[in-house]
């Protein structure tokens, strides 16, 4: 039994609050800390949201309505191929999960490390099957899913001979610990077969995520933040810049501290059995 790697994923998402500056500090973090790679989320905002919910009240830093709010946490072309660049410089991945059609077009003409299926598309067949018509690895969370829908969500994928990893997920931001159901993460693996992997939205910095390291997570994806007071609804179940080097070399000592599952007698040990065995012949 070989020891399993572990996929890390900063989640950026839309805690940059629109300021390409504070993306860059973000990517910077992610990976000093010996992330893998960096997210973001994508909207073609009046294809999302209705036309009367952008036209509703909402107080933000753009001003106070849900379309101020909702254009202000987006970047154009010109933000996102300076972020490609800069995650390039920096040797890191990247990736934007789209949430619509429109978006995957736009994801896919800048080039991105490899997709992701946030938990809400899930029900959106034609989204699916263009995404997997690409090929490319992708990451899907299973957040608000019942199991016949990720049954239909494995089939496309497979059907398309597109690679893919399934995240373990509860969509609740933050997510309470004891909601987790991390069980779930061998039960996905034994039912369909693929590397399951776990994307967290509690507050908490490290139990939910080592334990689902334990229960055999290949990839785990965490919502960062420069601070969790900033503005934004994602900001409290984020792990801060300053924790993330000790997240990220404690959740990838888990594998090695588990071991291959193999009992065998190590060098170390050899030496105390030397000094310290007790042989009692039957008399």
């Amino acid at each position: 039994m070989r020891l399993m790697s572990l996929y890390l994923i900063a989640e950026i998402g839309i805690n940059h609050n629109g300021d390409l500056g504070v993306a860059c500090q973000l990517i910077d973090s992610a990976a000093n800390a010996g992330f893998d790679a960096v997210k973001f989320q994508k909207r073609t905002v009046d294809t999302v949201y209705s036309r009367e919910f952008l036209d509703g009240p909402r107080e933000s830093p753009w001003g106070a309505t849900q379309r101020e709010q909702k254009e202000g946490l987006e970047f154009g072309h010109e933000e996102y191929r300076q972020i490609s660049n800069y995650c390039e410089d920096r040797g890191i991945a990247w990736s934007a999960s789209a949430w619509d059609m429109e978006s995957i077009d736009f994801i896919r003409k800048i080039g991105v490390s490899f997709n992701k299926v946030a938990s809400p598309m899930l029900g959106h067949v034609p989204f699916l099957r263009e995404i997997a018509s690409e090929g490319k690895k992708t990451f899907v969370s299973t957040g608000m899913a019942t199991l016949a829908e990720i049954d239909g969500v494995v089939d496309i994928f497979r059907s398309a001979n597109c690679p893919f990893e399934l995240m373990h997920c509860n969509s609740t931001y933050p997510m309470p610990e004891e909601e987790a159901n991390l069980r779930c993460i061998p039960m996905l693996r034994e039912r369909y077969g693929c590397d399951v992997g776990y994307s967290g939205h509690e507050s908490s910095l490290l139990k939910v995520c080592a334990a689902a390291v334990v229960l055999g997570a290949t990839s785990l994806e965490r919502h960062i933040t420069l601070d969790r007071a900033m503005y934004g609804s994602d900001q409290a179940a984020s792990i801060s810049t300053h924790a993330l080097h000790s997240f990220v070399e404690t959740v990838r000592k888990i594998p090695m501290i588990l071991g291959t599952g193999q009992k065998v007698i190590t060098q170390a040990e050899k030496a105390v059995r030397e000094k310290l065995r007790v042989n009692v012949n039957d008399v």
